[in-house]
This record gives structure tokens, C-alpha cells and sequence, in this order.
């Protein structure tokens, strides 16, 4: 029997599209309530309406990661909204300023390099760190990354030095924290943000459903999960 996530309480950051919006509805598929965010409020509140409509238990408020206080607001909400203490939670939220691969450190501006840091690097700080005072036993944390984070690759500027900082913050945390906190690693996805070609978001979600709920605890734990890791567990 497959593991569900009956009476648990989860929270999706940047659930208004891609990544995030399959990520949302596989883990409301699964039997949580699922408590999304993003910035887009128009966005939202149409991924809320297309979980609720096949059958999921869902809570949409609009949040910017990069606003502390936003994210007080949003865990505060999960609490009451959900079944109580948080189980899962996945820091998705991120940005890329330009064309995936077309951005060099020695053209980026400074406001695109500081605002990838305040959303990707930042935002997976305050997601955290606001979670912990809510987090229920067995919670585990999840932060979708990509090897643009540990390898040089031309092109992909800071938004690449953002994601590595992004699998530091999940490092810290593991390290400071009992609950399991991890980074996952989907490879080349297709979406707005990297631009096309790659995985399908809605089987990216299925690996993101995986960590969080079947993955060994402590494979996750401090460490960043791929796609082999994945299919190697569940063939």
C-alpha cells in the first residue's frame, strides 16, 4: 500500500505555476491539506480552485518569501487551517531574472543579483525558519535545487551562486534541526523558469511527493537527493 499524507498539513511556497503547482497538487492528491503561497494572487487562487475541484483540501494565501512577516502569516494560517502542526514542507518559491543560461555574472546588474538572493537564498531562510515553531514530530523539509548549484556552467549567473546558497541554508538547518531537512535535485525541468525541454513538472512532483513522504529519512537529511536516487527507490 501506497503511504498517504491523511491528516497532515502541508505548505507549498511558489505553487502558482510549474514546479510548485504540480508539487501542490500531487501532495493534495495524496491526502493533505495543502497550503500554497506565491505572489500572484490571480494565479493562486486558480490552482486552488483546480485542487479543490478534484477533490483536495486546500488553502490559498498570497505570500512573498521575501517578506518574513508574509511568511508568519502564512505557517500562523497552515496551523489553523490545516490538521494542526505542519508535516511537510516544501521551499519552492524562486525566481530566475532573464534567460535560463543567458545570464553571465560579468552582465548580471545588482538588483537582479540581489533580489535572486532575497527570494531563492532568503526565501528558503524565512520558509524555515518560521516553519520550525509549527513543525510536528515527523515533518520533513524539502528544497528543490539543481546542479547549477554545485557546477560551474556558463550562463546561469546568480541565480546559480542563489540555488547554492539555497543548499546551504537546507544544510544549516539539517545540522541545527531533528527534523530531516534536504535539497532535491530534479535535473533540467520544463518550465517558464528554466525555459523548455527537460522533465515534466507533474513527474518532478512525484519525486518531491517521494522525498517528502517514502525517501530514508536520513539520506535526506543534510544531503541533495537526484533523479537516480529516485528512480533507483521506486523501480
Amino acid at each position: 500500500m501506497v503511504p498517504r499524507m491523511d491528516s497532515a498539513t502541508a505548505v507549498v511556497t511558489g505553487a502558482s505555476r510549474g514546479i510548485g503547482e504540480q508539487i501542490a497538487h500531487a501532495v493534495a492528491s495524496a491526502g493533505a491539506h495543502t497550503v500554497i503561497c506565491a505572489r500572484d494572487a490571480e494565479a493562486l487562487e486558480r490552482v486552488e480552485a483546480d485542487i479543490r475541484d478534484a477533490g483536495g483540501s486546500v488553502t490559498a494565501i498570497r505570500t512573498d518569501v521575501r517578506d518574513e512577516y508574509d511568511v508568519e502569516r502564512l505557517v500562523e494560517t497552515a496551523t489553523r487551517e490545516g490538521t494542526g502542526a505542519i508535516q511537510y514542507v516544501v521551499a519552492n518559491a524562486g525566481v530566475y531574472h532573464g534567460t535560463a543560461g543567458e545570464t553571465p555574472l560579468t552582465e548580471e546588474s545588482y538588483a537582479a543579483f540581489d533580489d535572486h538572493l532575497r527570494t531563492n537564498a532568503r526565501g528558503v531562510f524565512s520558509t524555515i525558519r518560521e516553519a520550525v515553531p509549527h513543525l510536528g514530530p515527523d515533518a520533513r523539509i524539502v528544497v528543490p535545487t539543481g546542479v547549477v548549484a554545485r557546477e560551474g556552467m556558463p550562463g546561469y549567473g546568480s541565480y546559480a551562486v542563489s540555488k547554492a546558497a539555497a543548499e546551504a541554508v537546507a544544510r544549516g538547518f539539517a545540522a541545527d534541526l531533528d527534523t530531516p531537512v534536504g535539497a532535491v535535485d530534479p535535473g533540467q525541468v520544463a518550465t517558464d523558469l528554466s525555459g523548455d525541454g527537460g522533465r515534466d513538472p507533474e513527474s518532478v512532483a512525484e519525486m518531491v511527493l517521494w522525498a517528502l513522504r517514502d525517501a530514508d529519512p536520513s539520506t535526506l537529511d543534510g544531503g541533495v537527493l537526484d533523479w537516480g536516487d529516485y528512480r533507483s527507490a521506486t523501480r
